[in-house]
């Protein structure tokens, strides 16, 4: 999971978990403060509005997010969507909590991403286990996207490392090219959410060297960015049900 450490110790075993609230009303949040404060697995930090939410979540990364719908100046999906644009926040798991329970609007949350949505008016008293709930459901979620995110890796490194070999006195060709800088995308944008941000990097150098010198004298620039980022594919851990 993205955030400070596995919310999960073993089994179903639940250690300290990092909840973001965000609400714009003072009251909503002492009393998500109050009733998560009953369980000492968690620990909490209250937010008022979007923009310190994604603040707050680069400076003090979460488990999960607990986010307002109807808020002013920027609303709860708007703030969804920022997370999302953030590698440090994107793959946070975000629920929402409204008092639209409308089907159609549950469905519309689910679709923008939101791991869940928790209606208001809540119990006070069984807040912790519902959303202790949705922390589980996260953790094995992101573990099984991992496990997938990491098999398809090792598929591309072996589709670039045939690529490499296509480059010719006057660089790669174009269609190998393109192939090689697809990849690199992927992983740029991808690795990082499931914490391997120094293939996140590597890939970013690759796309930048595809970008600054695609031919010529600077097919070299690219060779070594293509080599950094195998090696960095190559040094991966197995798929953590494996591990």
């Amino acid at each position: 999971m993205t955030g400070p450490a596995h919310a999960l110790s073993g089994g179903d075993v639940m250690r300290s978990v990092r909840v973001l609230h965000v609400d714009d009303e003072a009251d909503i949040r002492e009393v998500v403060e109050i009733s998560l404060g009953l369980e000492p697995t968690f620990t909490v930090r209250s937010c008022s509005s979007g923009g310190e939410a994604i603040a707050a979540a680069a400076e003090w990364p979460p488990d999960i997010i607990l986010l307002d719908v109807m808020m002013p100046d920027m609303d709860g999906p708007t703030t969804l969507a920022r997370l999302r644009e953030r590698p440090q926040s994107a793959g946070i798991p975000v629920v929402f909590m409204t008092a639209r329970a409308q089907a159609s609007e549950l469905d519309r949350f689910i679709t923008l991403g939101a791991a869940g949505v928790i209606s208001k008016p809540f119990d006070p008293m069984t807040l912790g286990s519902v959303v202790r709930a949705y922390a589980l459901a996260a953790e094995t979620r992101i573990g099984m996207l991992r496990d997938t995110f990491l098999s398809r890796t090792r598929s591309d490194a072996v589709v670039l490392a045939g690529l490499r070999a296509a480059r010719n006195r006057d660089g790669y060709p174009s269609a190998a090219l393109d192939q090689i800088e697809a990849i690199a995308c992927d992983v740029a944008e991808t690795a990082g959410i499931y914490g391997f941000h120094h293939m996140s990097v590597e890939a970013g150098a690759l796309m930048d060297a595809i970008a600054a010198k695609p031919s010529g004298a600077g097919a070299a620039d690219i060779e070594r960015a293509l080599d950094d980022l195998l090696a960095g594919m190559a040094r991966e851990p197995v798929r953590s049900s494996d591990a």
